[in-house]
């Protein structure tokens, strides 16, 4: 796969809001088969697609890759041939730099930069009247993918946002759905007392209930249709201080979950584990190799590596 060819698969995954690490080889050492500018994209299941070294070097981009899905944050791996680099994947203080040993390396150092693609935030805004339209204007120009919505249009499943400003139409309905849903911010323009009301008569459990924002906003004594869209997202932003967003999986793809991890027994390496990675039965129990070579000798002599 070509670079270019590359780039066009991330816009591809961006456009359908799949998560993925873009991994690009900055600086590489002599010897080693990858060189700066080789690059690779690594998926929520693990895939790795592109290159950025022999299969040791890739195993490492993997489980750092799946590592950076999990938190968000990017960061600069460095693989070294060393065996003493201190705790293995673990983050240097204010670096942004983790360094890893690779027992397989055949000599060298890459540096690879690992950045995390995370979909925006997705927000639906219900209603066609002036704060509708900035509730939109505004999310767009904050970095939000903001879309304009219909009541009976099904929830995405990483929906984040759902703002209603559509002054008495379908409230009830579009409200009950959201909740129900879990959307993890649920807006209605309205003033005080009729958001009240509307609330009161939904068929809401307390907790579903309490998860609707009315009036939403924050009271900053906005006036104009942009000022209210204004304080919406000033309270959305103050809430996910509260309570970091989860990376939540589109319609076609799933979200990163909590990387699952072993040490191959014959070379050492913490590799992550995945469909794809190789394993052998031992003893009623799965082990599992950063690659081929690992797992046949295993194969050829399980009881040297017993004690591991």
């Amino acid at each position: 796969m070509t670079n270019t060819e590359l780039l066009t698969r991330a816009d591809v995954l961006r456009h359908g809001r799949t998560p993925f690490v873009l991994a690009t080889v900055v600086h590489a050492e002599r010897p080693t088969s990858a060189k700066p500018g080789d690059s690779a994209l690594v998926l929520p299941d693990g895939t790795v697609e592109g290159f950025v070294g022999g299969t040791c070097a890739e195993t490492t981009v993997q489980l750092q890759g799946l590592r950076v899905l999990e938190t968000g944050e990017s960061l600069l791996l460095r693989i070294t041939p060393g065996a003493d680099t201190g705790t293995e994947g673990a983050p240097e203080p204010g670096e942004g730099l983790v360094t890893v040993a690779n027992p397989c390396l055949s000599g060298g150092t890459l540096d690879i930069f690992l950045e995390a693609n995370l979909p925006p935030t997705l927000a639906y805004v219900y209603g066609h009247a002036p704060i509708a339209r900035a509730l939109l204007d505004v999310g767009r120009a904050l970095g939000l993918d903001t879309r304009p919505a219909s009541p009976g249009e099904p929830l995405p499943a990483d929906l984040d946002v759902v703002v209603i400003a559509a002054h008495g139409r379908d409230e009830e309905t579009v409200l009950t759905e959201a909740a129900r849903a879990e959307i993890p911010y649920i807006g209605l323009v309205a003033s005080p007392k009729r958001g009240a009301a509307v609330l009161a008569g939904l068929d809401l459990t307390a907790d579903q209930r309490a998860c609707v924002h009315t009036p939403a906003g924050l009271d900053i004594g906005a006036r104009t249709p942009g000022e209210i869209a204004l304080s919406v997202y000033a309270e959305i932003v103050a809430l996910r201080a509260q309570a970091p967003r989860a990376v939540r999986p589109g319609a076609d793809s799933a979200a990163p979950q909590p990387v699952a991890e072993e040490v191959d027994p014959v070379c050492g390496m913490t590799v992550a584990i995945t469909p794809a990675t190789p394993s052998l039965d031992r003893a009623g129990s799965r082990v599992y190799f950063c690659g081929p070579g690992c797992r046949h000798a295993f194969a050829d002599d399980p009881s040297r590596y017993a004690h591991a």
